[in-house]
């Protein structure tokens, strides 16, 4: 084989191995595509650690909800969402959980009608927390706030938004062993 040749092999060689990977790292540098996110929630970055609120609880991924002091129609929503959430996940149910945090201040009366969701729980407590009460999160499995979702006040909004916590919480439960 010639000199010629070898070279040109060499840079065939060089190209076919190094150019894809010179390519991809300038696509990445440049974000010259869209990057693949399948959640449908908003991460939360840094994620929120929930431990102090649901010390000795059962490891289960769940759907938690902080009740405002007056509970108006996204309060209601968000109530809502969360209880067909979890009755839609059918028999993945048992791994998931819907939870109410409620404080001294929180509505009597919402937390009174609460009854007509009898698969949510309350989860009474005496420090505030850093959640907002106009979304509803996803908490892991080690307590860990790690995505949410903005209710709105119309109720087809919600169901929609209920959909998407709906797609995340079996994609979550599909690719998790633990809950």
């Amino acid at each position: 084989m010639s000199n010629a040749a070898s070279k040109k092999t060499l840079i065939i060689m060089v190209s076919v191995f190094v150019l894809p990977v010179v390519l991809a790292k300038l696509a990445l540098d440049n974000d010259w595509f869209t990057k693949g996110a399948t959640n449908k929630g908003q991460l939360l970055a840094p994620t929120i650690d929930m431990s102090a609120l649901l010390e000795n609880a059962e490891p289960k991924w769940r759907l938690l909800y902080v009740m405002p002091s007056k509970c108006d129609a996204v309060c209601e929503n968000a109530l809502f969402s969360i209880n067909q959430v979890w009755l839609a996940l059918g028999k993945e149910s048992d791994r998931a959980q819907a939870v109410v945090v409620t404080t001294a201040s929180s509505d009597q009366t919402a937390i009174a009608a609460l009854e007509d969701y009898p698969f949510v729980e309350t989860l009474p407590v005496t420090t505030p927390t850093a959640l907002a009460s106009s979304s509803v999160y996803i908490v892991d499995t080690q307590n860990n706030a790690m995505l949410f979702y903005d209710i709105k006040d119309d109720r087809k909004d919600a169901v929609m938004e209920s959909r998407n916590m709906l797609a995340d919480m079996r994609k979550l439960l599909k690719l998790s062993r633990i809950g």
